[in-house]
């Protein structure tokens, strides 16, 4: 059991005519003070500061009745944290919509994501708070928007944007919870400097990535190591999810915790490089693509185009390697799947090790992805942009006692509940500062009244608004489109640039962020700083 501990103790002044303070005692702190009983040796040297013998009995009755004191508190204290519940906060990276959770048609099963989402409630309509890892999971972690921090980027400080403001592992700690997590929790880059050590009691850090020989693609001009697909490693425990995943079954399978337990748990994959063991892979070998436009491109504006300028090399570069390897883009998306599949199956061992816990049934768990990921849809590859593809996640929460087993909600909702939400599920104190508000209504009935739509931005100046039926994007340069998901879920007319449009984008527009931070400077590598020394 890791404990946190301090010195110090409690302080008890004795007559002015001993002339001294004393402290006795000595204090535990996981997360908070706890104290510990004194021995007999304590309680005699207490009586000897006595000095007169007709004062030992009274010394005594004193003494035992701050014991006793003590005692009712800490009690009380121990009585709170077994009300409180557990939590299992599940991050999987680069999970988009097209799994058949939910996507009835889609050719990934995700079996084991269904079966937690019988648990509880499946939101149908959630969304990351933004497209790239970092403003993701900083803004989702900490309640704060990039447009609050100024965090927008991969390479953004987000520590240094947010300054001393906890994050919510970091709440947790101080009421009281063993906080522990394994894997890709924050932005994993820059020999690990994204990783927030005072968010946790005792952290596993994800495996290093191995790689082939040679790039398994064949393509060793289309971008880097990371780049690449295929069949690989060997083994499933051999693979970067397996010994984090390990760690978080031995956190769940302890009998001896005696606080509450917050365990974070980050799957790296479907995350690029597509590697996953060639069980994973085998029944997705005829699997056709998502359908697609061709000249989707034709109704976008200039500031899409200039948004997404960058990040073209993806789609380019893979319409080049088609044209030398036939069949190459299809291998992609096939082993896109292969890995969404792997990381379903590390989520039904997480299932199968809380099951086997005697808390079970007192844990919440939450599951999530920083965002979604486009596979040519829209003539797109990657994240980085303000569609449905890009932003659309799946999103679990299944909370004893609050939820009810295979329910779904239907309202638009964004990652900035997370933070306010489990406050409000455990007991904590509300945040005022958080930019999102608690679903916990929702979670009860999820139907409820629910006024606001979810809100995404990909770097300064450019968002999103998705409301019940549409999706409303507008650029750094002022240009927008819109899109009716009623008619039109895979976005391929804008209807932007129409008359009869006008009051849909009035509405979309009173949601844009009406001040924006500036960027935060970018992070340096741990190494670097290290060697500026």
């Amino acid at each position: 059991m890791r404990r946190r501990l301090m010195s110090g103790g409690f302080r008890i002044r004795t007559p002015g005519w001993l002339g001294r303070v004393r402290t006795l005692g000595s204090v535990a702190r996981p997360g908070r003070e706890m104290w510990n009983p004194l021995s007999r040796s304590m309680l005699l040297q207490f009586e000897k500061c006595c000095l007169r013998k007709h004062w030992r009995r009274l010394a005594r009755l004193v003494f035992w009745g701050v014991m006793a004191g003590i005692l009712m508190i800490n009690t009380g204290r121990a009585a709170d944290d077994l009300r409180r519940p557990d939590v299992l906060f599940i991050v999987v990276d680069d999970l988009n919509d097209w799994i058949s959770l939910l996507d009835a048609e889609s050719p990934i099963p995700t079996p084991n994501l269904r079966r937690l989402a019988d648990r509880g409630m499946l939101f149908e309509k959630a969304y990351c708070i933004s497209p790239a890892c970092n403003p993701s999971r900083s803004a989702t972690l900490t309640g704060l928007r990039p447009s609050t921090t100024g965090v927008y980027g991969n390479k953004s400080d987000w520590r240094g944007a947010v300054g001393d403001r906890p994050t919510i592992f970091q709440r947790f700690r101080r009421a009281g919870y063993d906080v522990v997590g394994a894997g890709k929790i924050f932005h994993h880059h820059l020999d690990g400097a994204f990783h927030d050590e005072a968010s946790f009691d005792d952290f596993q850090p994800m495996r290093p990535q191995s790689y082939p020989p040679e790039k398994l693609n064949r393509a060793p001009e289309y971008g880097s190591r990371n780049t690449d697909w295929g069949r690989w490693p060997a083994t499933v425990e051999q693979s970067i999810d397996f010994k984090t995943v390990e760690y978080c079954i031995g956190e769940l399978a302890d009998s001896q915790r005696d606080a509450p337990l917050f365990l974070a748990c980050g799957i790296f994959k479907p995350h690029s490089p597509f590697f996953s063991p060639g069980e994973f892979h085998a029944p997705f070998e005829n699997m056709a693509a998502p359908p697609r436009l061709p000249d989707d491109w034709s109704d976008l504006p200039s500031g899409a185009e200039r948004l997404l300028r960058k990040k073209r090399w993806f789609w380019e570069g893979m319409q080049e390697l088609e044209a030398r390897i036939p069949g190459s883009t299809l291998q992609f998306f096939r082993a896109y799947a292969a890995c969404a599949a792997f990381a379903d199956a590390q989520v039904g061992r997480l299932l199968d090790a809380l099951d086997r816990s005697p808390r079970r049934d007192r844990t919440i768990v939450v599951l999530w992805s920083d965002h979604g990921f486009h596979l040519g849809e829209k003539n797109h590859i990657e994240k980085f942009a303000l569609w449905e593809k890009t932003n659309h996640i799946p999103l679990i929460v299944v909370a004893p006692g609050v939820t009810s087993a295979g329910s779904r909600c239907p309202r638009p909702v964004d990652l900035s509940v997370l933070y306010p939400t489990l406050l409000e599920l455990c007991d904590l104190e509300p945040d005022a500062e958080c930019d999102g508000r608690s679903m916990v209504p929702l979670l009860r009935d999820p139907n409820s009244d629910w006024d606001q739509p979810a809100l995404m931005t990909y770097s300064r100046g450019n968002h999103a608004v998705r409301s019940d039926d549409w999706r409303f994007i507008q650029y750094a340069d002022g240009t927008e489109e819109l899109y009716d998901h009623r008619v039109d879920p895979l976005e391929w007319h804008n209807l932007a640039d129409r008359p009869e449009s006008e009051e849909v984008l009035a509405w979309h527009r009173h949601w844009i962020p009406q001040s924006e931070a500036a960027p935060v400077p970018d992070l340096k590598p741990k190494s670097a700083a290290n060697a500026a020394q």
